[in-house]
């Protein structure tokens, strides 16, 4: 279903590509205590809004996935617009990707993963959470079935539970990141040695035909691919890990601790705009699944066939300090970072 656009204006849009690989590699192995830029120099101070209506510009970093889609569904709606801001869309390929953009200014807000967020800030970065954005379930009658990501693996393999990946190669798109840390978790629940597992990198398209043609014995992906994969006969579905930290986030929404101090008002404009715009995303499933559609270029009837996940800028530290607690347990994090700093008020 196409849903009208509105007849006022809305700030549309501008989508570039991130290109991160080299900035990865630095993030991950270079970062230090200082400044997340490596510069003792704050973050210059945003030019607000004037009293004529002018719109401060800013930039979001995406994921190309469904979920991402409120955003580019409330600029369209002129949600952003009427916070007072003028929003261009930076797609990455992963919340790796997105954090030292964040990080160095070259982007102002972004929505990715938590535990890149605190892998981030226990290694010296200055990432601060502002808002929630998405969880897996909410009110849903099955979970299984309505699960919007999840393990899966072949019937005549033999794995038919957790504790079953026990020495088995498990894809997942990106190591250290909530993917392979619920695995583990799931694994350890279940009764099973989380370390026995061997985990492997395959991108999420890759992974189906890999589990296939033998090369690995489970696969772990998001929406659509889970629902590609669930649709074939010789596929049984091993479960969502996710569901291993009761309403994980699966995405939140930050800056950088520089940005947010100098602007406070910007950052309070974008925490309103991405509530706005995720409660219009729950209250209008028809309008999403059109905003999934024009965002990322699937099809409709592909789109009408996901298990959305839950969205709301709604934040609960309780839910981070035990995804924290278990990245420390199995060695994800050295030392596990300050909260009180890293979440705004």
């Amino acid at each position: 279903m196409t849903r009208p656009r509105p007849s006022t204006r809305a700030t549309r849009a501008t989508l570039t590509t991130l290109s991160a690989v080299a900035a990865v590699s630095l993030f991950l192995t270079g970062c230090s205590a200082g400044s997340p830029s490596g510069s003792e120099s704050s973050a210059p101070e945003a030019e607000p809004a004037a009293a004529s209506g002018e719109l401060t510009p800013v930039s979001v970093g995406l994921l190309p996935i469904a979920t991402s889609s409120a955003v580019p569904l409330g600029i369209e709606e002129g949600i952003f617009e009427k916070h007072g801001l003028e929003v261009t869309i930076q797609q990455g390929q992963g919340g790796a990707a997105l954090l030292p953009a964040v990080s160095s200014g070259n982007i102002e807000f972004a929505v990715g993963n938590p535990q890149s967020i605190l892998l981030a800030n226990s290694q010296g970065l200055d990432i601060r959470i502002l808002a929630g954005y998405s969880t897996s379930y909410e009110n849903v009658d099955d979970p299984e079935d309505q699960a919007p990501s999840g393990v899966v693996t072949l019937k005549d393999s033999g794995i038919s539970s957790w504790k079953d990946l026990e020495g088995q190669r498990v894809a997942v798109n990106t190591l250290n990141t909530q993917g392979h840390l619920t695995i583990m978790q799931s694994v350890e629940a279940d009764g099973g040695d989380p370390q026995a597992v061997e985990f492997t990198e395959i991108g999420f398209p890759d992974q189906l035909a890999q589990l296939e043609q033998g090369n690995i014995d489970a696969a772990w992906f998001p929406e659509p691919f889970l629902n590609q994969a669930r649709s074939q006969d010789d596929i049984r579905f091993i479960g969502d890990s996710l569901r291993a930290i009761d309403n994980l986030y699966s995405m939140v929404t930050f800056t950088n601790g520089d940005y947010a101090e100098a602007n406070p008002e910007v950052v309070e404009a974008f925490r309103d705009a991405i509530a706005e715009s995720t409660d219009l995303a729950m209250a209008d499933e028809d309008a999403f699944r059109a905003a999934i559609v024009d965002y990322t270029g699937m099809d409709a009837e592909v789109v009408d066939a996901l298990n959305l996940e839950y969205l709301s800028a709604d934040l609960d530290r309780a839910v981070l300090e035990e995804l924290s607690a278990t990245a420390h347990k199995f060695g994800f994090l050295d030392s596990e970072p300050d909260l009180d700093q890293m979440i705004l008020d």
